[in-house]
């Protein structure tokens, strides 16, 4: 198992803590061990398949492809929206930026903005951004704990102050900024905005439900998001679980959320505290988590 360096991004809404990243600009590196200063995908480099699976090296070769992160929201994020794979890599030559939520903590009267609330035209758009009225037709969702939100590419979303969150996603950066509150970022200037090519990049659609519905279970794995990039699901554990890795064919990343405990593999034994994170290698046939006293909840992903 490996533990990677935690990377602390400040932002003009709070702080990101990147646990995971493979991004080249902001990338893992090996905290302790063998392959202490090896960067995550130098280490993919050396162990190929044994670290992340047949499969996924196969599409993804040395690049590792999920990207894990705790966000510390005190602010507004601004209005922005991930490009689509395709379009991305047309644009851009990178990845898009599929990604979820999942939240930890919310203060009362906390919410995030995810979707549209009622169908508007592209034109419509570039006018609401324009004179400020964009956030009037996006859909508000008032959050708790246990909150999930999956965030497909072209879907319009922000998080709002008052929040503590979990994100997956895929090892982009690709973000299109759409509207920012006309506020300056950290170096007093304003910060770039992405309007016209956010343009094409949204769905305009409007859908039934953006939060993800799921039900909370006490000493079991229980998925909450499963699309072509990554699987996430929660542990929230009194008691030791075992589970069974022998047909992934994938890494798994754990993301502690609260209390902390031990993970025991066939090759060795890691100890996890809340916001902490472990990568757990594809040759792992199972994997054991035994909570402490304060018990264990943990986000655990894979490809």
């Amino acid at each position: 198992m490996y533990r990677l360096e935690p990377i602390l991004r400040p932002m003009v809404w709070g702080s990101e803590l990147w646990v995971l990243s493979g991004y080249k600009e902001r990338i893992s590196v090996v905290s302790d061990g063998p392959y202490k200063g090896l960067t995550i995908n130098e280490l993919v480099a050396q162990e190929k398949e044994r670290l992340v699976g047949r499969s996924v090296y196969r599409r993804y070769g040395d690049e590792f492809p999920l990207l894990v992160k705790f966000l510390d929201v005190h602010d507004a994020l601004s209005i922005q929206v991930h490009p689509s794979e395709e379009l991305a890599q047309k644009r851009h030559g990178a990845h898009g930026k599929t990604e979820m939520w999942y939240v930890i903590r919310a203060e009362e009267n906390a919410e995030l903005m995810a979707g549209f609330s009622q169908p508007i035209t592209p034109g419509e758009y570039c006018r609401r951004v324009e004179d400020g009225s964009i956030t009037d037709v996006l859909a508000h969702h008032n959050i708790a704990a246990g909150d999930v939100f999956f965030i497909p590419t072209g879907r319009v979303h922000a998080l709002c102050k008052g929040s503590y969150i979990a994100e997956i996603q895929q090892t982009s950066d690709m973000t299109y900024r759409i509207y920012d509150y006309n506020r300056p970022g950290l170096d007093g200037k304003p910060r770039q905005l992405h309007t016209e090519l956010a343009k094409d990049a949204l769905d305009y659609k409007v859908y039934d439900e953006y939060k993800t519905p799921y039900t909370p279970l006490k000493d079991a794995e229980v998925q909450l998001v499963s699309c072509e990039y990554f699987t996430t699901s929660v542990i929230d554990l009194d008691a030791p679980l075992v589970k069974d890795l022998k047909g992934l064919d994938s890494f798994l990343i754990v993301m502690c959320l609260e209390g902390g405990g031990t993970l025991r593999t066939g090759d060795g034994v890691a100890d996890i505290a809340a916001d902490g994170c472990i990568l757990v290698p594809a040759s792992a046939d199972s994997i054991e988590f035994i909570p402490g006293p304060a018990g264990m909840k943990a986000l655990l992903s894979h490809v």
